[in-house]
């Protein structure tokens, strides 16, 4: 994993440690779009919500799918990821072997015939945007560090302690930051 990237598609956002926002503390944001004219569009992707996904979602499947916070607009809205490529129409490549949305009756048939388990695909509830030139800003400030993840790291089954492995991995300029504490005025 390098570092000093520019955001594109597809590039992993690792957030400050002093960055305390309630969504973005600690968080690693995949960049789904990126564009200077229109904004920019990501998931959070180590945020779990300690609910199931047919918990939340009405009429899908019984599954034991988890649900992840993927940020604060439209919380409403399921969105998802998936290495599920042409098996899902309408699905836009991110990187790799990774896609995004897609038509939602084909997942949930796949998940009902147990066609699909939770290391294809991740659900989201809300998403993370940008205004054009917004996250740009925020680079200058240093809010953010960029990296390209693996496939692995994005669909990680237990992600909470993500954020910090993810920075030792970068080098000693970032390992430090994974001990940060939360609230430096406590320490």
């Amino acid at each position: 994993m390098g570092t000093k990237l520019q955001p594109s598609q597809g590039r992993l956002l690792i957030s400050e440690p002093a960055l305390r926002d309630f969504y973005f503390s600690k968080s690693m944001v995949l960049l789904i779009e990126h564009n200077g004219d229109e904004g920019s569009f990501g998931l959070i992707t180590n945020k779990p919500i300690h609910l199931k996904l047919n918990e939340v979602v009405k009429d899908f499947p019984n599954n034991d799918f988890p649900l992840y916070l993927g940020g604060p607009v439209h919380p409403e809205r399921l969105f998802y990821v998936h290495t599920l490529g042409d098996k899902i129409p309408g699905s836009l490549k991110v990187f790799g072997n990774l896609y995004w949305g897609g038509e939602i009756n084909k997942i949930m048939e796949m998940i009902d015939l147990n066609l699909v388990g939770p290391e294809q695909v991740k659900f989201f509830i809300g998403y993370s945007g940008w205004e054009p030139g917004q996250l740009e800003r925020e680079m200058t400030e240093k809010s953010w560090i960029v990296t390209q993840p693996s496939l692995d790291l994005v669909l990680a089954q237990n992600p909470e302690k993500l954020w910090g492995s993810t920075l030792k991995k970068l080098g000693n300029d970032y390992a430090i930051w994974a001990n940060f504490p939360t609230d430096p005025i406590l320490n």
